[in-house]
């Protein structure tokens, strides 16, 4: 499944904002965008919600982004 995805870094506390299309969610995560802690907190979190291994989550473009698209 490929997702797109908008990240707000810098939150509160991690969630999903919105769910918009079937393949379109918006996302709030806390860590900060330094130091690739914010991609590595995203795919943590698409982790525990979709109960996938570590391999399975991959930044297909959008690294250094708010807007991401996810395998």
């Amino acid at each position: 499944m490929i997702l797109e995805l908008k990240v707000k870094p810098g939150s509160a506390k991690d969630k999903i904002l919105i769910f918009k299309k079937p393949n379109f969610l918006e996302i709030s995560l806390k860590a900060k965008p330094e130091k690739n802690k914010a991609n590595e907190s995203l795919c943590q979190f698409l982790r525990k919600i979709f109960k996938v291994s570590k391999n399975q989550i991959k930044i297909l473009r959008g690294k250094t982004s708010r807007n991401k698209l996810i395998k």
